[in-house]
Order: C-alpha cells, then sequence, then structure tokens
C-alpha cells in the first residue's frame, strides 16, 4: 500500500468510529521520523482509545506493521506509530494544549 493509500485508508477507518476534525500533515522535508501525520480527537478517554485499537487493528489486517503504540494506559493522547505515518488520537483539551497542526505547519 503507497503512502497516500495508507493515510486514506487511516483517514476512513478514524472516520468509522467518529473520530472529530481529522487533520492530515505533510511533514515530508519537515521530519525525519514520519511522512505524515493524522491528527484526530476523541469525545472521551475511551474513545480516543477505542479509536486507536480500532486503528491498529485495521492496520495489522492489511498487513502494515505497527511499530508502536503509545499513551493507551490515559487515552488522553494515544500515538500510533506506523512508520511513514504517525497517528495522534488526542482529546479536545489536550489536542488544543499541544497544537500539532499549528507547530508542524511553520
Amino acid at each position: 500500500m503507497q503512502t497516500t493509500e495508507l493515510v486514506s485508508f487511516i483517514q476512513d477507518k478514524i472516520d468509522d468510529l467518529k473520530g472529530r476534525d481529522i487533520v492530515t500533515l505533510d511533514v515530508r522535508g519537515k521530519s525525519s521520523i514520519t511522512q505524515f501525520m493524522v491528527i484526530c480527537s476523541g469525545t472521551s478517554n475511551r474513545h480516543t482509545k477505542s479509536i486507536a485499537d480500532y486503528v491498529a487493528a485495521e492496520v495489522k489486517k492489511a498487513g502494515i506493521e505497527t511499530l508502536g503504540i503509545e499513551g493507551q494506559a490515559s487515552g488522553e493522547w494515544v500515538l500510533l506509530d506506523l512508520n511513514d505515518v504517525v497517528v495522534h488520537v488526542m482529546l479536545e483539551e489536550t489536542r488544543g494544549f499541544y497544537q500539532l497542526e499549528k507547530l508542524w505547519s511553520a
């Protein structure tokens, strides 16, 4: 699966579980770690964990390896590392505080 196809796949899976305000950032040339970041919000800790778990399960079914998942214990900010794509599932308050979109669009 091409990276852009993976981004679309992830966006669809987040949308399946009603993730809010899905934003994709192209960070090629800005990050040596990944090419794209997909950021979305969940309505509660349980919702963020559910979105992240669902995305991880669906990419695994598609044959894509998840390099790591962080933040599942609290659910405030769950990060999935899929190598070329990093997914951030955050509570609205956390997302507003860290402002990743602003940080990476500069």
